[in-house]
């Protein structure tokens, strides 16, 4: 069997431009990774082939001409994802379309009810690696489609929905695919190599905005030290790369694990080794020798879920009082040398002009390095959803395609859409304007600070007076806006 495995073009440039940085879809990865080696396998991230996806794909399947297609997606994703399927069912009427992720996940009955479900063949819900293992081998006759968990498949005209399987056991997970299988490449964080490793899954708060608990329940699994530091030795020596995300939902969940890996990494002694991870404020500013060790085995930077200076929007998004921790958490990081990214969340039910102001200023004032802001998004099946709307603030129901963070999908008591919209945008350019480069930044990547500092910046400075001169906050929005609305819109895909 000849398998492509494909991610989606959608990009969402929260922290920095787009073009800055590119990471390579680790889903997919993990996924061919794990299909039975006697079927040939291939990786596509259209991220790298935004501006040609048409061609680049009408080129490829006449190459290969593969029996079956995977495609994974988000939620804000899936309007793509259809017309992909679309286009490929058009190029080649006998590939057999396989769709995963968060959305299939979550909204499989829906999809399969839809007029979309005639380009799809097949659903994989929840964790992929031995479900797409089992469909690629029942495709060549090898099993049966109705004995594998977690697979949807059309039968007399519908779709069938199997029962969901049991969550993996991490340590039979092999490592994904990095070599000459990944058609696409480029990928890089500024001006340097960069790969994804993943050493555990799942998180146990009770976030309620999240979708995670639908993929994997509220439990977390990690896989064994030896599989981590194989994975970390393939991008290392193999591909030759320094900077490596860690994909977990939140790896400090198990501090002592933490301090175990860390300790088998520096073990190692790999030079000049740069890890970038997400975790949560508590346990960073609870435990300082943990911190300290991470920052020993390499980690450079830190992405924090703050989420809100505000006590009460906390807590209606299941978050508890975290603001304490969030200062601790930034100053454990900063003492040892690491960046912090802090997120933020706008659009809880009682935000008003002054309320988005004052968490703009409350990031400012605890110091984090950068801000990863994003506005209230109401994914489908969450319990934050279905909160939003009982109390009638959830203003875009089915546009998924502006479910990315970016777009205000909703309203709160005091503004409407278009105005928690703007004040989102305005706020940020007032409080916290042009950023500064931070100690960490400078020390990790000296040419690209500098370029940003010296060249962009001041560039950029110039152009946004002059705009500001011509148009004011609302031309300067006004284009902001088109410039999103045109990010993910892909011409050449207009009639699928």
């Amino acid at each position: 069997m000849k398998v492509i495995l494909i991610s989606m073009p959608d990009v969402v440039p929260i922290i920095i431009h787009e073009t800055a940085f590119h990471l390579p879809n680790h889903g997919i990865a993990s996924i061919g990774g794990n299909i039975d080696a006697d079927h040939e396998v291939y990786l596509i991230d259209l991220i790298r082939k935004r501006r040609s996806i048409k061609k680049y794909l009408t080129s490829v399947m006449a190459k290969i001409k593969p029996d079956l297609v995977g495609l994974s997606a988000m939620t804000w994703q899936y309007d793509t994802c259809i017309k992909i399927a679309h286009l490929l069912k058009v190029l080649r009427p006998e590939v057999k379309i396989v769709i995963g992720g968060y959305h299939a996940t979550l909204m499989h009955e829906e999809i399969a009810a839809s007029k979309e479900s005639q380009w799809i063949d097949f659903m994989i819900r929840g964790e992929g690696e031995e479900a797409c293992r089992r469909l690629v081998n029942g495709l060549d006759g090898r099993d049966d489609l109705a004995a594998i968990p977690s697979l949807s498949y059309k039968k007399d005209g519908g779709f069938v929905h199997n029962p969901r399987g049991e969550n993996l056991d991490l340590s039979t997970i092999k490592l994904p695919i990095r070599d000459q299988r990944r058609l696409t490449w480029g990928y890089h964080i500024l001006a340097s190599k960069i790969e994804l490793v993943e050493t555990s899954r799942g998180c146990t708060r009770a976030c309620n905005f999240c979708s995670m608990r639908h993929m994997y329940g509220r439990t977390f699994r990690t896989y064994p030290i030896s599989r981590v530091l194989a994975d970390i030795d393939d991008i290392y020596y193999n591909r030759k790369t320094r900077w490596i995300f860690i994909t977990d939902d939140n790896i400090v969940l198990n501090p002592a694990r933490v301090i175990e890996l860390c300790d088998a990494i520096i073990a190692k002694k790999y030079k000049g080794l740069n890890l970038v991870v997400q975790a949560d404020c508590v346990t960073i500013a609870t435990q300082e020798k943990m911190v300290a060790k991470m920052a020993e085995a390499g980690f450079r930077s830190v992405f924090l879920g703050i989420e809100n200076g505000s006590v009460k929007n906390l807590q209606s998004a299941g978050k508890g009082d975290i603001v304490s921790s969030s200062k601790k958490a930034i100053d454990n990081c900063h003492r040892y040398g690491m960046m912090v990214i802090g997120g933020l969340i706008f659009g809880f039910a009682e935000d008003d002009e002054e309320s988005i102001k004052e968490n703009y200023e409350f990031f400012k004032d605890i110091g984090a390095d950068a801000s990863y802001c994003q506005i209230l998004t109401p994914y489908p099946k969450t319990a934050m959803r279905e909160q939003l709307q009982s109390q009638g603030l959830v203003t875009n129901q089915a546009d998924y395609k502006k479910y990315n963070g970016l777009w205000a999908n909703v309203r709160t008591k005091h503004l409407d859409a278009a105005q928690l919209q703007y004040q989102f945008w305005y706020q940020r350019q007032v409080v916290l304007g042009w950023w500064n480069p931070p100690a960490q930044a400078k020390n990790q990547g000296r040419v690209w600070t500098s370029i940003w500092r010296f060249c962009f910046k001041p560039f950029l400075k110039l152009r946004y007076r002059m705009m500001m001169k011509k148009d004011g906050w609302e031309g300067r929005y006004q284009r902001e806006v088109t410039r999103w609305e045109n990010m993910n819109h892909f011409k050449d895909l207009e009639q699928y």
